[in-house]
């Protein structure tokens, strides 16, 4: 059973994502905020047509510690879910994403059009530079910023290296950082095929100011985002524990 309702759920991804991709670039020309309306209606509908085959749903907790202006979202990285769901709880965003994405067809066109902040991780230089640039545009046009500080999905259960150019970037625009826990790995893993029903967890933490060095501040938002975790991390099926058992 789990098979056949992941195997509605991609059906759904891939009548609806064409039609999105090619109004993406048609769209092209319309003000970045109208655009990132329009597209995430995509997230919407996907995230809806998760739950009604698959039985996925998620719950946020600490909505009361979004702030009220734009902010850095810091959040964990186990799932492609979290790149859908994290539009529908915050304000408009824009992500950092490496370059290649962009040139994925279908589902690079839908992201060019959400105005990323794309790099090239290659090189270091020009990557920070990128970020600075770019933050500043995008925080100007409204937009909050997301980084995923692992810099890629890391399995539920592990730990990933925390990097600094998220913390380093809040200082330099200086904006609050609004830290974020979930547990979407244990019902969708990296790679995954197949999902399983359940209820995620997304658990967003009280803002950090971006004060002192960027080593710092990215240890204060890796020690609260992995003590989270380890709070309610367990509950589904992937997770290494439960596979144990």
């Amino acid at each position: 059973m789990i098979w056949f309702r992941s195997a509605l759920y991609w059906l759904g991804l891939v009548v609806l994502t064409p039609p999105f991709a090619i109004l993406a670039i048609l769209i092209l020309p319309l003000p970045p905020r109208l655009r990132y309306r329009v597209i995430t209606l995509w997230t919407h509908m996907m995230l809806c047509w998760l739950r009604v085959t698959c039985g996925l749903r998620y719950v946020v907790e600490g909505r009361e510690n979004i702030p009220a202006g734009p902010a850095m979202i810091l959040c964990k990285h186990q799932s492609a879910w979290e790149t859908m769901a994290l539009q529908q709880i915050f304000p408009p965003m824009v992500f950092v994403l490496k370059r290649e994405l962009l040139k994925i067809p279908f589902f690079g066109w839908g992201l060019w059009a959400l105005s990323p902040i794309a790099i090239d991780r290659g090189n270091r230089a020009e990557a920070q530079r990128t970020l600075m640039e770019q933050g500043h545009d995008r925080l100007a046009k409204g937009f909050w910023i997301l980084i995923f500080p692992e810099g890629t999905r890391v399995p539920a259960g592990n730990r990933g290296k925390y990097k600094q150019g998220g913390p380093r970037l809040a200082m330099a625009l200086d904006i609050p950082i609004v830290p974020v826990a979930l547990n979407s790995g244990e019902f969708w893993p990296r790679n995954s095929f197949r999902k399983w029903p359940g209820t995620i967890t997304v658990r967003i933490g009280p803002t950090i100011q971006p004060h002192g060095t960027p080593t710092a501040v990215s240890e204060q938002v890796e020690n609260w985002i992995e003590r989270e975790l380890a709070t309610f991390e367990g509950a589904g099926p992937c997770h290494p524990s439960r596979r144990a058992g």
